[in-house]
């Protein structure tokens, strides 16, 4: 008896999704982007700790919204993904209709809302108090979220009230509702989760959390979570606001392409080997476990 071949439904510069019916299977590959390029270098175990970092997380958090994940063990997926190439990095995910909005939360000023602040004194058109130093804690975590581009087209920032009338006119007389609840969701996950990192030696500068529907309308967390992909993570060792800061993230790559524009998107051997040290430290960090 043949195995059931299964094909990409959708790709990502990340992530590929595979119907299975009732669910999808999400499959975190190695690739990476930057400057939403997908590099020509793929970062060796990296999906995989994408995966388990986003299992920690869904299972920390569940308390506050419901999320997507079903299982990631392969064991628990159709025979076709039972092997190597699928085993660590796949997630069995309850099918949901997303909602295409970002929704990035920033604790601390840095990157293109540093650039933003110099300028004006806001970031995403949001004031905020003057004489701030660069990758200073927020006095409050800041909401800012932003349109979801296709592959190769970049993300735009948006008000809070432009994301109340995209989601009116996708699911009429819910758009306040649904803009409310991503909003207070996004809020109170990253509070939880800064909180409980900071305590492991992790600053979760900022990061971005994807929402969508269940076939009861009911809003429900997707995609991945709080993974070095989608997040600034900091040492809390050596902090200190007035500079940029080292990383656990892929803020190490942008740095690196930055500093060697004529690289063509390649990276040397050495960056690869530390971008997945870095990503394997932060996770045994944060969940006290070794990656195996």
């Amino acid at each position: 008896m043949s195995i059931q071949e299964f094909k990409p439904v959708k790709e990502g510069k990340v992530r590929e999704v595979y119907d299975n019916g009732d669910s999808m299977i999400i499959v975190a590959t190695d690739r990476i982007s930057a400057f939403d390029v997908i590099l020509k270098n793929k970062i060796t175990q990296k999906g995989e700790v994408l995966t388990k970092m986003s299992e920690f997380w869904f299972d920390f958090t569940k308390d506050i919204v419901p999320n997507h994940m079903l299982s990631t063990k392969v064991s628990d997926m159709p025979e076709f993904f039972r092997n190597d190439k699928f085993d660590g990095n796949s997630m069995k995910c309850q099918k949901l209709d997303m909602l295409p909005v970002e929704c990035i939360v920033r604790g601390y000023i840095t990157g293109s809302g540093w650039e933003s602040y110099q300028k004006d004194g806001t970031v995403c058109g949001i004031r905020l108090p003057e004489g701030l130093k660069e990758s200073e804690q927020l006095p409050e975590a800041i909401y800012t979220p932003t349109t979801k581009a296709d592959l190769g087209l970049h993300d735009e920032h948006i008000t809070y009230e432009d994301t109340v009338e995209i989601l009116e006119k996708l699911h009429p007389g819910k758009g306040e509702e649904y803009a409310r609840t991503i909003k207070d969701c996004t809020l109170s996950l990253y509070k939880k989760c800064a909180e409980y990192a900071r305590s492991k030696g992790i600053i979760i500068a900022d990061t971005k959390f994807e929402f969508g529907l269940d076939e009861d309308g009911n809003v429900v967390l997707g995609d991945e979570m709080l993974t070095p992909d989608s997040s600034r993570f900091w040492p809390v060792e050596g902090y200190e606001p007035g500079k940029s800061q080292p990383s656990f993230d892929k803020q190490f790559v942008r740095d690196w392409l930055k500093a060697n524009p004529g690289s063509d998107y390649l990276l040397p051997e050495e960056v690869v080997v530390k971008t997945v040290e870095k990503y394997k430290e932060a996770y045994e960090l944060l969940t006290g476990e070794k990656f195996a």
